[in-house]
């Protein structure tokens, strides 16, 4: 089973995707706001569509990354230390600025599965940072003379949603309490903040120096 990364690189792997997975952003909060305005089964299917949006970018990283090896393994080289350097400015950014979680409850009408679907599957889809984070952020993961690059960035592509499909429907699930607790709790995410730009931090240099050699 070629696909399949080292145990380190899987835990490694599993170990960010969890923390990014539990770091509120846009789908977060469109998940949450789903579940107070709407319910928790509405949000689910915010959930569905946003895993959605992460098949396509996976898809998008996975050819064309290995289309890039194939064409010039020097520029994949230069967009691995470039995923260094935009690693290390998401970690001073999570710094500088925080997490945000503002969420209003706000009385909608109720929408259909697709149109949640929807919602969710837009929001990732069309949000520059995740179409950034994940060109940088899976290539961390694959080296440029690994001959299945292609099938490992679609496993861990696949990872990442399996990992953070059941935090996302735990968050839904526990929205009422989660909202209004992460909101009088700023402590909690600033430690969040802090433990997300270690362990992006920890990431680049790893890579820089691994390139340096």
């Amino acid at each position: 089973m070629d696909f399949l990364p080292s145990l380190p690189t899987l835990l490694g792997f599993a170990a960010a995707t969890l923390l990014l997975a539990a770091t509120p952003g846009p789908d977060m909060t469109l998940s949450i706001s789903r579940a107070l305005a709407q319910g928790k089964y509405a949000a689910l299917f915010v959930v569905v569509g946003t895993s959605l949006g992460i098949v396509v970018h996976t898809m998008l990283v996975a050819f064309g990354i290995s289309a890039l090896i194939t064409a010039s393994p020097s520029a994949f080289l230069i967009l691995k230390t470039g995923g260094a350097g935009y690693l290390l400015w998401l970690a001073v950014q999570a710094i500088r600025f925080g997490s945000k979680l503002t969420v209003a409850k706000v009385e909608e009408q109720k929408g259909t599965v697709l149109s949640n679907i929807s919602s969710g599957f837009w929001v990732n889809l069309l949000n520059p940072k995740v179409i950034i984070f994940f060109m940088t952020f899976l290539p961390q993961f694959v080296s440029a003379g690994d001959p299945a690059v292609t099938q490992k960035l679609l496993f861990l592509g696949l990872c990442f949603i399996l990992i953070g499909m059941p935090v996302n429907a735990s968050v839904i699930f526990a929205a009422d309490w989660l909202a209004s607790w992460l909101q009088n709790n700023r402590k909690v995410l600033r430690g969040m903040d802090y433990t997300f730009a270690g362990v992006f931090s920890i990431f680049a240099a790893k890579i820089l120096l691994t390139q340096a050699r």
